[in-house]
């Protein structure tokens, strides 16, 4: 483990106004978030601020809000977010020693909507590989050693196969020593064994099973019976 719970303090803001609004942000301040395994997936419908909380996760680590690793410091020239600069942690050993140095420090992070910027700039030359195989060819080139390794719905661009992919090198990366932490919508990335699983809502933040998650129902609900959904949106 790398860190073992994220936290912030706000001495003064207001709960009408985002993030602080968010219902996730707000359980956030008020008893921070908690990390029990190597492999963390956040899951909420669009708007839940699972997104929000991801990126100022990552910004707390030191790494680029705008996508990438953890030599790249800031290469958006983007400013933290006002959740992300108030973000800490208490770390694992491996952690506070990441924490205390940059040199020390490892990890990626990877968000749907700039990845192929991010390759881009980490030199894995997207315009030559599809979206799906620039998300891989980021697994096999950076995602290789212990580290806090952040991503934001990455299964945007994969399809099953590639899905299945990711998780064997997220399989891999924890037997290095590594960290995830991953926003998703996708019940096949948090069937992953041992993953602690938290569902993002206007309840905050809930510990949760595969098997209770709304998105794992509906799921399974759609692929049994499609038109008792699609009646309800094509009629």
């Amino acid at each position: 483990m790398i860190v073992e719970r994220a936290y912030a303090h706000v001495d003064d803001h207001d709960d009408r106004e985002w993030p602080w609004s968010v219902p996730c942000v707000r359980d956030l301040l008020a008893g921070g978030l908690r990390f029990t395994a190597p492999v963390t997936f956040l899951v909420g419908e669009n708007g839940s601020g699972k997104s929000t909380l991801v990126e100022a996760l990552a910004e707390g680590f030191g790494l680029d809000s705008w996508g990438g690793s953890h030599d790249w410091r800031y290469a958006s020239h983007r400013s933290k977010s006002t959740l992300g600069e108030r973000i800490r942690f208490d770390a694992a050993p491996l952690g506070r020693r990441m924490l205390g140095s940059w040199a020390a420090r490892k990890g990626f992070f990877l968000r749907a909507e700039t990845a192929l910027d991010a390759l881009d700039r980490e030199g894995f030359a997207p315009d030559s590989v599809s979206h799906g195989e620039g998300f891989l060819a980021a697994f096999r080139g950076k995602f290789l050693h212990a580290g806090l390794y952040v991503m934001d719905e990455p299964e945007a661009a994969l399809s099953f196969a590639s899905c299945l992919e990711l998780l064997g090198h997220i399989g891999q990366l924890v037997k290095s020593g590594g960290q995830v932490i991953c926003a998703t919508h996708s019940p096949l990335l948090t069937a992953l064994p041992g993953a602690n699983i938290i569902e993002v809502g206007e309840h905050g933040l809930r510990r949760t099973t595969w098997s209770e998650l709304a998105l794992v129902d509906h799921w399974r609900r759609y692929l049994a019976d499609p038109h008792s959904y699609l009646r309800h949106v094509l009629d």
